[in-house]
């Protein structure tokens, strides 16, 4: 072996440990605590997506009621029965 290619192996090893490769193949190899961790984001983003998608739509809902009382002449009556039928859902 000759002190190049010393040189590409140390390199090559300097790059794997800087990737943590070691600990990836423990946490793919570990397949409860992969399982946890997945099941653990799957309900934050779930929790995130409907709080997100709630804010938005309470915001839709002000700003709809807004332009009903502002009535403006094709839409007022539109949103108006909207407005409406989303109250008398509630």
């Amino acid at each position: 072996m000759t002190g190049r290619d010393r040189e590409r192996i140390e390199k090559l090893l300097g790059a794997l440990e800087r990737m943590r490769l070691d600990e990836y193949v423990a946490y793919v190899g570990d397949w409860r605590r992969m399982l946890w961790r997945n099941l653990l984001w799957g309900v934050c983003r779930g929790l995130g997506f409907t709080l997100g998608f709630s804010v938005l739509g309470a915001l839709l809902a002000v700003l709809l009621r807004g332009l009903v009382v502002e009535n403006i002449p094709l839409i007022g009556g539109f949103l108006a029965e909207v407005i409406h039928a989303i109250e008398a859902r509630m």
